[in-house]
C-alpha cells in the first residue's frame, strides 16, 4: 500500500481515516537510394533568376510550460525526493524454529520537502539461519488494512502474512505508518489523503537494501498490501517505479480514490460536515473530481514496471469484487503485467488464507527468483 505511512477520536475524524481503507509525427523521408538521383535535368534553358522579397521571420510559437502538479498528489510525489533508511532492530518479540521477530523503526521522509523525517515503527521477521549466498534474503514490505490509529498497536494486520512469509525464507517487515503505533505522528495526514502511507513502505524498502544488520537483496524486495493496504501498494509502485519486484494486494480497496470515499466515508457523516473537514483543502469527490483522480492510483497505472498479483474473495463484502475486476482490467489496459486471483472466501480470508497465501509465494518466487 502504503507507501512508506494523529489520532483524533470525534466521529468525523474516524470516518475519514476509512478513507483508503479500507493516474506521432511521421517520419522523415530519408536520403533517396543509392544508385539513384533527385535531381531532374531538362532542355529547356534556365529561367531568368527573379527577384525574391526579403523574407521575414514567422514568429516561433511557445510552449508554455505544465504547471506543477497539486502537492498533494500522487505526481508530486513521484517528483519528490523521498527518501528512507536507518533501520534499528530493537527488542525481540518473538523466537521460533523458522525465524525472530524484532520489533524495530526506521525514517521515512515527510513529503518530499526537506522536513526533517519521521520516525516509522514496525516489526520485522528474519528467517532462520545464514542467508542465501549472493545477494542475501528475499524480503516483503507488508502494508496493513485500516485499523483505527486509537487502537492500533504495532505489527496488528498481518501477524498471518508475517509469520508465513518468514517461515518460507522471506525476510518480512510489517510497517505501522505514520500516526500509527509508536510512529511519529504527522499532522497533514489527513488533508494529504493518507497519501503518506505510501511513503511510508517506499522508505521501508529502501531501510532494507541500506541495512547492515540484515543481509537483504536489494534486488528482490516486493509490497504486499492488504486492504486499504492494497491501495497503498498501487501508488508507492506508481510514485517509484523500479524501486520494488513485485507488488501484491490482498482485498483491495477501489484504485479509484473517489469511490472509497463514496462507499466508506460519505455514509458514515453528514455531507455538511464532511464538506466543512475539507473547506480550504478541496472539494468532495464530486465537487473536484480533478483532486481525487491526483490521489488515486489508477490514472497513473502506466507508470507502474512491477508485476501485479491481485487476491480477492468472492464473497468480500467490504471492498466489493467488481473493484477488483476494474482494477485488474485497467492494469491490463495500462501495459502491466498482472493477475487476479478468486476465492471462495471473504474479505479477511479465513478458510482460504493458506491456499491464497501459498500462491502468492509462488508469485514472489516466479517473479524474484534467486
Amino acid at each position: 500500500m502504503a507507501a512508506l505511512t494523529l489520532a483524533t477520536r470525534s466521529s468525523l475524524a474516524t470516518a475519514a481515516l476509512v478513507l483508503l481503507a479500507g493516474c506521432t509525427s511521421e517520419p522523415d523521408a530519408g536520403p533517396a537510394p543509392a544508385g539513384e538521383s533527385s535531381a531532374t535535368t531538362s532542355a529547356e534553358p534556365e529561367a531568368a533568376e527573379t527577384p525574391t522579397e526579403t523574407p521575414t521571420e514567422t514568429p516561433t510559437e511557445t510552449q508554455s510550460p505544465e504547471p506543477p502538479p497539486n502537492p498533494i498528489s500522487i505526481a508530486a510525489l513521484a517528483q519528490a525526493d523521498l527518501t528512507g533508511g536507518g533501520l534499528r532492530l530493537g527488542a525481540v518479540r518473538e523466537r521460533t524454529p523458522a525465524y525472530t521477530s524484532y520489533d524495530v523503526t526506521f525514517a521515512s521522509t515527510t513529503a518530499g520537502d526537506g522536513t526533517a523525517p519521521l520516525r516509522i515503527s514496525g516489526v520485522l521477521n528474519v528467517p532462520t539461519g545464514r542467508a542465501p549466498q549472493g545477494g542475501g534474503w528475499p524480503a516483503v514490505v507488508l502494508g496493513h488494512g485500516y485499523i483505527d490509529p486509537a487502537y492500533y498497536v504495532r505489527g496488528q494486520g498481518m501477524t498471518r502474512e508475517r509469520g508465513f512469509l518468514a517461515q518460507r525464507g522471506y525476510v518480512a517487515l510489517h510497517v505501522d505508518y505514520r500516526n500509527h503505533a509508536e510512529s511519529s505522528d504527522d499532522p497533514r495526514i489527513e488533508s494529504a489523503v493518507r497519501l503518506g502511507y505510501a511513503t511510508d513502505v517506499i522508505a521501508a524498502a529502501q531501510a532494507l537494501q541500506e541495512s547492515r544488520d540484515v543481509r537483504v537483496d536489494p534486488d528482490r524486495i516486493a509490497l504486499f498490501g492488504r486492504s486499504m493496504g492494497g491501495g497503498v501498494m498501487l501508488k508507492a509502485l506508481a510514485i517509484d517505479p523500479g524501486l520494488f519486484a513485485a507488488g501484491v494486494g490482498w482485498a483491495s480497496v477501489s484504485s479509484l480514490e473517489g469511490q472509497n470515499f463514496d462507499h466508506f466515508q460519505r455514509p458514515d457523516a453528514p455531507v455538511a460536515q464532511l464538506e466543512a473537514a475539507f473547506r480550504g483543502r478541496h472539494g468532495l469527490p464530486d465537487e473536484d473530481p480533478a483532486f481525487w483522480r491526483g490521489v488515486s492510483p489508477r490514472p497513473s497505472f502506466g507508470d507502474i514496471t512491477e508485476p501485479v498479483l491481485m487476491v480477492h474473495g468472492r464473497f468480500d463484502d467490504t471492498c466489493p469484487p467488481p473493484w477488483a475486476t476494474a482494477t485488474q482490467r485497467a492494469l491490463t489496459e495500462a501495459g502491466v503485467d498482472s493477475t487476479l486471483e478468486w476465492y471462495d472466501d471473504g474479505h479477511a480470508f479465513g478458510p482460504a488464507f493458506v491456499a491464497a497465501m501459498d500462491r502468492t509465494v509462488r508469485f514472489l518466487d516466479n517473479r524474484m527468483p534467486a
